[in-house]
């Protein structure tokens, strides 16, 4: 077993969360394929049982978990002020780009020509989505057990229509019985073992047997102190606007608004969007039911978490009702926009900042990992089964094969899995052959 990486510097982890923050194209489950690769096969900052430790426990929130997995994972880095730049780098970028989008979108009434490069794209999401499900079930799916947890997933959530926090509870029931009465069922053994190829597994900065660091360590004291100073700033921003705008105003409305979706985005976003559209479209009167569909089409084709989408309904409610006057729309749009981020993901770095310590006290008892071990094996099932959905979305038109989109995916799907290709080098390669197809065909 080869040495582990040396430690890596606080500019260095900075600049890996940039770049996930740019390139975080496939919603949770690219994204998390994405740090797996990176994190856990390439750079080696953290070994699998404690990358999926983490995922597990992110998959129990309400919220993006793949945000919320890289403000984990920042934070065993480098203490809080790791977390909190891991989750503002891997948002920041889409906030970015998403504002410039929405007031294109609203100033002219349409998008950017982007769909070559996107039809590049998305068969390339396809393949970083299958790899993940692979990746992470060649170490995760270690007994029949497990195997039939994840295809219960994958039939319950693709065939049946079972709402992703059902899965979720009923892979953690699972894991509370199992790790009771069959516990060696439940322990995954070591990262080190050996690879998706048979050799050795080299170890990790993070690796099992490091030792917890100080400031991962659980204790009451520091729990309460980072849930009441959250509490506290989520407070005080809303109380800022209500007292600059009124409680009454769309600022203070939208603060108020978010702030309560982020607490119930259990499944993703797709599970909470026709909360927001009730809400958004049908209550406040933010923006239309065809402005809506539209800012879903935007939140598909930038990078970032999905639920992103609430800066757009930010931007348009901000431009909609001219907060700063008509001659300041797009002021109006960006502040709408911000307000809408800050109260849709603070609750996330609380969740993490907070409740981390305690997640790690459990790794080492099998009757306290369990549930985790078997949601993780219900993950599993959950990635491949959005493979499907986007593969049926992706390669197919009207029931027609996309033979384009078909070589792309392939040719993706082989690099990652066979040569093993880095993700961004994969999605540039993809997203150039679908430009060069798009000027092919006129």
């Amino acid at each position: 077993m080869s040495a582990p990486p040396a430690p890596v510097s606080f500019r260095t982890a900075l600049r890996y969360w940039l770049k996930l923050g740019f390139i975080s194209f496939g919603g949770p489950a690219g994204q998390i394929a994405m740090m797996h690769a990176e994190l856990v096969e390439r750079r080696r900052w953290i070994s699998e049982r404690r990358f999926l430790h983490a995922l597990n426990y992110c998959m129990l929130l309400p919220g993006p978990e793949a945000t919320q997995l890289a403000i984990y994972i920042g934070w065993l880095l480098h203490r809080v002020p790791g977390g909190i730049a891991a989750g503002v780098l891997f948002v920041l970028p889409s906030l970015v780009v998403l504002i410039a989008l929405s007031w294109i979108y609203m100033a002219w009434g349409q998008v950017p020509a982007i769909a070559g490069i996107m039809a590049g794209i998305k068969p390339a999401v396809v393949a970083i989505v299958l790899a993940a499900a692979w990746r992470i079930g060649s170490r995760t799916l270690r007994n029949g057990l497990l195997v039939g947890v994840s295809l219960a997933a994958f039939i319950g959530i693709d065939l049946l229509g079972v709402p992703f926090p059902l899965i979720v509870l009923g892979a953690a029931a699972v894991g509370l019985v199992g790790g009771r009465l069959r516990p060696a069922l439940f322990e995954l053994g070591s990262a080190h073992a050996t690879t998706a190829d048979g050799v050795p597994h080299p170890a990790a900065l993070i690796d099992d047997t490091t030792p917890t660091p100080a400031h991962a360590r659980f204790s009451w004291r520091r729990l309460a102190t980072v849930g009441v100073a959250g509490c506290a700033l989520g407070l005080a921003g809303w109380a800022g606007l209500a007292l600059v705008y009124g409680p009454d105003g769309e600022l203070p409305r939208m603060g108020a608004f978010f702030g309560k979706m982020a607490l119930l985005t259990f499944g993703g976003a797709y599970a909470v969007l026709p909360y927001v559209v009730q809400h958004a479209v049908e209550q406040y009167h933010w923006l239309d039911a065809g402005q809506m569909i539209d800012g879903l089409a935007l939140g598909e084709t930038t990078p970032g978490p999905l639920i992103m989408i609430v800066a757009f309904v930010g931007f348009v409610g901000g431009w909609t009702h001219a907060l700063f006057g008509s001659d300041a729309r797009f002021l109006a749009g960006m502040v709408a926009a911000c307000v809408v981020t800050f109260f849709t993901f603070l609750p996330s770095f609380v969740f993490i900042l907070a409740g981390g310590p305690l997640v790690e006290s459990t790794r080492g008892d099998v009757r306290l990992t369990a549930p985790l071990t078997a949601i993780s094996a219900a993950v599993v099932g959950v990635i491949a089964s959005l493979a499907v959905f986007f593969g049926a979305h992706v390669f197919l038109d009207r029931g027609a094969p996309r033979w384009d989109a078909i070589a792309i995916g392939t040719a993706a799907a082989v690099a990652l899995l066979r040569y093993r290709t880095g993700t961004i080098k994969t999605i540039v390669a993809c997203a150039l052959a679908g430009l060069l197809l798009s000027y092919w065909h006129g």
